[in-house]
């Protein structure tokens, strides 16, 4: 009888959960590639997280505000509308307003919108800070502080400022997002330098930087391809641990989600264009290996969950 190759596996996925409560989520627990549940187990199905900005935005398209014009001037309501009325499992709350390189708000008037973002949903939250080192090595630690008791993810955490924000995790508990730019090697390395500075397995996620649609997809798919191969088949115990994927921002700032379709005919109506953007590249990644995509557009997470819903019924 003709037997279907298998591929053996070796390695687990590390289970991480972030959130309290009913609705706290565990991810990972993979012993197979991304559903392929023919060969192995993936216990927690992929999550999407709902981005909120601290701040209302003001470049982005009509109709990707469309869906939140009514509460964008407040991150509170923002978040609550996600929840409520567009089903969000996690909310991942973007510290955007804090970049020294834009409006570079005060670390204490951020720090007040996260605690009262934290205080008005009960799903899990990512806070997510500027991609700035010295600036989000003193952010991030004080978002650790008033997050206290809510196994919030914290990051992005890089090479430089690690030994901050990990420390200050650990003082509060909470799961980290281990950041290198699109390179196996130094997510690895980061991996080994949160583990020796006392960061536990169970708190640690990878970020491993993120390409949009036609802007570096293929290379960060081929990144956490590889990094999942080393964590299942290799037992590469450093890259066992679930993947983040930030991707909203990545493909809403491109010019193929902002050209109207009377600027560019060819590339037809400018919503459906971006909404598919952004579900064919979260779509992408989510079989390259993540664990969760950071998503914007509800229509967006309607699509991936569907499809999600297929793969894994």
């Amino acid at each position: 009888m003709f037997e279907i190759p298998k591929v053996k596996y070796t390695g687990k996925i590390k289970e991480v959960t972030i959130g309290i409560g009913e609705k706290a989520i565990t991810l990972g627990g993979e012993t197979c590639y991304p559903f392929h549940f023919f060969e192995g187990e993936m216990p927690h199905v992929p999550r999407i997280a709902f981005e909120v900005w601290d701040y209302e935005p003001d470049d982005w398209q009509e109709w990707a505000t469309e869906p939140f014009k009514d509460v964008m001037s407040n991150p509170v309501a923002w978040a609550r509308k996600c929840v409520d009325t567009y089903k969000a499992e996690i909310i991942a709350l973007q510290l955007k307003s804090a970049d020294p390189n834009g409006m570079d708000r005060d670390v204490d008037e951020v720090i007040k919108v996260v605690k009262n973002v934290i205080d008005a949903v009960d799903v899990p939250i990512i806070v997510w800070g500027t991609s700035t080192d010295e600036k989000d090595a003193v952010l991030l630690r004080r978002a650790a502080e008033v997050c206290e008791g809510k196994n919030v993810a914290i990051g992005p955490l890089s090479e430089k400022n690690y030994e901050q924000i990990g420390a200050m995790a650990i003082a509060y508990n909470h799961p980290v997002l281990a950041s290198s730019p699109i390179d196996v090697n130094l997510a690895k390395q980061l991996n080994i330098l949160l583990g020796n500075l006392g960061v536990q397995d169970e708190r640690i996620l990878i970020d491993p930087t993120t390409g949009g649609l036609g802007y570096g997809l293929e290379y960060t798919y081929s990144v956490m391809e590889r990094d999942r191969m080393a964590a299942l088949t290799q037992e590469d115990f450093k890259l066992q641990y679930p993947i983040v994927c930030n991707l909203a921002h990545e493909i809403w700032k491109t010019k193929e989600a902002r050209l109207r379709k009377e600027e560019e005919p060819r590339l037809g109506d400018e919503r459906k264009r971006a909404v598919l953007l952004e579900a064919v590249s979260s779509m992408s990644l989510l079989i390259a290996g993540a664990d969760i995509v950071i998503m914007r557009h509800p229509d967006s997470v309607a699509l991936v969950r569907e499809m999600i819903n297929e793969l894994t019924s």
